[in-house]
């Protein structure tokens, strides 16, 4: 049982108690709600008579049905127009703070919280949105719930929880030249497997982490739930005492003293007990693309699609049935893969550092004949400091869409969807069959400049000969 861990000391301080099922009530310091899971919670409340129990503790903002191109209202989908009317009055009614769009501060949920410094070391998040994960990236213990649990966070800022094991996964090293956050933790899927984390949450360390800026480390527990923990973090230090400081919701004065001191001391101690530990050597890691239907098939660019023989028993079954619905052939390079749509955005990597890296790798370049690409920015404040920076324009000469933010292509929910069996290079989080709006679309993981050399060459290439 792992004792001295952040996750536990965390886990402890925010102990209500001991529920008769063996679960801990836990407290949850931020809560974090978007217009898909809060609408039926809210039914919920009003069924019982209920109430908000501490509004100043939600937060609200519209992400995953939120067109990209068209955003006038009406939204021209009737539905995606409803759930927006649903959120607006229930943020008005029961008195929640809202980034609305237009609002300058609207976006993706993963996105708006660390930008503006409500996410915090040593705080508890809970959202109806499993990545929620990412905020982990802080030092924060992170869990994405279902829409009876956010009922339950509305009404009593708690949650009935089991604890969880802790698993440190080790990193160290230099990242290669082309080698990125969506790397490392697709590599670390690849090697664990996307039920490996199943009961744990995962404590990252290591130099390759430490070396992270914030965006990169949000990349990397962003994934965690890919990998079947339930959450993932990274002890805070100095490049997270950085970021947070001078943000909207950061301390000030003499109370940001006090909460550093206080986020120095829950860090996982020096002779922390770990239920498990992996280490794994960064120079190995490569860039890596997704050939199947789960993050965790996934190789370096430089290989071939696993052949059914080179996979364990247990992975063949679910390895056939990739090969027949991404009509791709076992033993063949992936490198040469023909794409048909390129997605720079999402949650994983939406950010202004994943549009900066994606931005230099386009820069006097051009999206190949017949190929879709476009650019989401996480975020209205993203969005904003790109064009200060003239990274849309970057985009837009080398033949990307520039969008309005927004969850799009990562999960379809908006009119950013593949049609047919179209083939995409993502920068999002899941390939799973149809995600990305098509029964019968194909997707492919990687990071955002990988999808810039897709998007440039037509096909999966290696980045690193394209930047040469």
């Amino acid at each position: 049982m792992s004792k001295g861990t952040l996750f536990d000391k965390v886990w402890d301080l925010h102990t209500v108690g001991t529920l008769p099922s063996g679960q801990t009530q836990l407290f949850i310091g931020l809560h974090l709600i978007h217009e898909v899971t809060s609408p039926q919670a809210f039914a919920m409340l009003r069924e019982r008579g209920l109430k908000v129990l501490f509004p100043e503790r939600t937060v609200a903002t519209v992400d995953h049905i939120v067109p990209t191109e068209n955003q006038a209202r009406p939204f021209a989908d009737v539905l995606a127009e409803e759930m927006m009317q649903e959120i607006e009055k229930n943020a008005r009614d029961y008195g929640i703070g809202f980034y609305n769009v237009g609002s300058g501060s609207q976006g993706i949920v993963h996105v708006i919280a660390p930008e503006q410094g409500l996410t915090q070391p040593g705080m508890t998040v809970a959202c109806g949105d499993s990545h929620t994960s990412t905020h982990g990236a802080f030092g924060a213990i992170a869990f994405g719930i279902g829409t009876s649990q956010v009922r339950d966070v509305l009404a009593s800022q708690t949650l009935a929880l089991s604890k969880l094991k802790v698993r440190k996964i080790e990193v160290n090293g230099e990242l290669p030249p082309g080698v990125y956050a969506k790397d490392v933790i697709l590599h670390i899927i690849r090697k664990l497997g996307v039920k490996g984390g199943v009961g744990y949450a995962y404590e990252y360390a290591g130099s390759t982490f430490s070396a992270m800026n914030m965006e990169e480390r949000m990349t990397v527990c962003n994934m965690s739930i890919e990998g079947g923990a339930r959450c993932g973090y990274i002890n805070p230090d100095e490049t997270t005492f950085a970021y947070l400081k001078g943000r909207d919701f950061a301390p000030k004065g003499a109370d940001w003293e006090r909460a550093v001191k206080w986020w120095k001391s829950i860090r996982s101690d020096a002779d922390a007990v770990y239920d498990d530990v992996v280490t794994f050597d960064a120079a190995e890691i490569e860039p890596t693309v997704t050939w199947g239907i789960t993050p965790g098939q996934g190789i370096g660019v430089s290989e071939t699609i696993p052949t059914t023989e080179t996979l364990s028993e247990s992975d063949r079954a679910i390895a056939s049935e990739a090969y027949e619905y991404m009509q791709l052939t076992p033993g063949k390079p992936i490198v040469g893969t023909k794409v048909d749509v390129c997605f720079i955005g999402s949650c994983t990597n939406g950010r202004i550092s994943d549009l900066r890296e994606a931005a230099k790798v386009a820069r006097g370049k051009h999206v190949a004949k017949g190929v879709k690409a476009f650019v989401v920015p996480g975020s209205e404040r993203v969005k904003k400091e790109a064009e200060a920076e003239g990274l849309d324009k970057i985009f837009v000469q080398s033949g990307f869409e520039w969008r309005e933010p927004g969850c799009s292509m990562c999960l379809a929910m908006n009119p950013d969807k593949l049609q047919g069996d179209q083939i995409s290079a993502s920068s999002s989080n899941r390939n799973f069959k149809g995600r990305q709006g098509s029964s019968t679309g194909r997707t492919l993981l990687m990071s955002p400049a990988m999808v810039v050399a897709a998007a440039v060459k037509g096909e999966v290439y290696d980045v690193r000969k394209l930047s040469s």
